[in-house]
């Protein structure tokens, strides 16, 4: 793990995390709103807002998923994050999140239901970012994407996605 990485790591607790790297919550809203108020594919009541520390070092990489919310990401300390998305009709988009004023951007959105991972620019690097969903986050939402179902699925993207997956 890169030495910066570390730290972050033990200064903010941080926990692995079950797509890859390290995060910690760090926010969930009061607020909640109804299952009924929200957008079908929800199937319960969900805070309005989440937010966690995401962190990413080396090689490691987010594993392709995706959630019923929109999610921000915002980038805070390190090298360029790609963030990699694949949306519903096939079509690929990818953000790179960067606080240099060149390489990229220091917030993206991924919007719900499209399908994503990210990983380092520089492999050597590290990449600390937050995350931020509304409605708020629950693994009920979360998708993981199996490796041989999902190239059936969406054949023309293949390698993508067995670079970005864990599982079968």
């Amino acid at each position: 793990m890169h030495p910066e990485a570390k730290k972050w790591v033990e200064h903010l607790d941080l926990q692995p995390h079950p797509e890859g790297g390290f995060f910690k919550e760090t926010y969930r809203s009061d607020l909640t709103l109804t299952g009924a108020s929200l957008a079908p594919g929800f199937s319960g009541d969900r805070s309005a807002s989440t937010a966690i520390y995401y962190l990413l070092s080396g090689k490691d990489f987010s594993a392709i998923h995706r959630i019923a919310s929109d999610e921000m990401w915002h980038f805070y300390a390190g090298s360029p994050l790609r963030v990699e998305g694949l949306h519903p009709n096939g079509v690929r988009e990818d953000w790179i999140l960067a606080n240099d004023g060149v390489t990229g951007v220091p917030q993206a959105i991924v919007p719900a239901g499209v399908w994503f991972g990210s990983r380092l620019v520089d492999p050597n690097g590290y990449a600390l970012v937050g995350c931020t969903v509304a409605p708020g986050f629950d693994f009920v939402d979360f998708e993981m994407a199996g490796r041989d179902a999902f190239s059936k699925q969406f054949p023309a993207h293949s390698k993508w996605i067995e670079s970005l997956t864990r599982s079968q």
